[in-house]
């Protein structure tokens, strides 16, 4: 019999279970909600991704003590997320409605955030109020295929013993265009490159770094790899300014799937960038996102 109890969030006591209530429910088409690695990413480099001064406002559902629901933001923190465990689809509509009227909103603008196969969320949503206003596709590699891109001439794979994460804060700064904006790298928000290969799951030692001659680290991939769900779960992905479109990224990527591969994982993360489709990747996770409108 079910008894469902509610509650806040709590950073200190609560990240590893909600890491393991995900990776419970997790389907590759996220169709329960994000995977485990997407919500510790974000908290592990709150000092630079995320802002989390507002999580108390992250809500738990609970069935006898054990998790089977969780509202929360990411970034920005008007956007919100829903983790709901198959067979509670009765909590949906209460999920929604406390995201309506507790989760954080600036300027009056608040967006749900909703996967394909959400549906008992998405008619919650639709009660409510809300209308769904754009829709993108993320891509997955499958490694019933082989993903095989070669290195170019003149870079080289970084060994992962001798990773220097200086470099790798710098790759990472000037290949998310941060330059162009913010200006030349002097080590601003490199905490959040230590939060990172620190987090709990993290598993820095599987990511990929290009060099060139010189040693200048041209191209990073990141990686946590979730053995749990067969999932290998890139993140980061960049290409400094002056070195893209050389094959970098997909050697990197090519070089994530060997690591992977062995270990034991089905399937890789990517994006809705056109580049994915170009090297192999096949469309696999529906975003749906949902506002009321003005």
């Amino acid at each position: 019999m079910k008894s469902i109890t509610t509650r806040q969030f709590s950073v200190l006591a609560d990240c590893g279970k909600i890491y393991q209530f995900m990776l419970d429910i997790y389907e590759r088409d996220w169709r329960n909600g994000v995977p485990a690695p997407f919500f510790e990413y974000a908290f592990s480099s709150f000092a630079y991704w995320m802002d989390i001064t507002y999580s108390f406002k992250n809500r738990i559902w609970e069935d006898n003590g054990k998790i089977v629901a969780f509202c929360f933001y990411e970034s920005p923190m008007t956007d919100i997320y829903f983790s709901l465990k198959p067979g509670y689809e009765e909590l949906a509509s209460e999920m929604i409605a406390y995201a309506d009227r507790h989760m954080p909103i600036k300027e009056g603008k608040r967006q749900l955030v909703l996967f394909g196969g959400q549906e008992a969320l998405m008619k919650a949503a639709m009660q409510q109020g809300y209308c769904q206003v754009w829709q993108t596709t993320d891509m997955q590699f499958d490694f019933e295929e082989a993903l095989d891109y070669p290195l170019p001439e003149g870079f080289h794979f970084v060994n992962p013993e001798e990773f220097d994460i200086d470099k790798g804060n710098k790759c990472c700064w000037k290949g998310f265009d941060h330059e162009q904006s913010e200006g030349p790298w002097d080590h601003q928000y490199e905490q959040a490159g230590y939060l990172l290969q620190v987090a709990p799951h993290a598993t820095s030692e599987l990511a990929v770094a290009i060099a060139d001659e010189e040693g200048e680290y041209v191209c990073y991939a990141g990686m946590w790899w979730t053995p749990e769900n067969k999932l290998a779960y890139m993140e980061p992905l960049c290409t400094i300014p002056e070195y893209r479109n050389r094959g970098l990224a997909s050697a990197a990527l090519s070089e994530l799937y060997r690591r992977t591969k062995k270990l034991g994982a089905t399937h890789m993360t990517g994006g809705e960038n056109e580049f994915y489709k170009k090297i192999g990747y096949k469309p696999a996770v529906k975003w749906t996102y949902w506002a009321v409108p003005t």
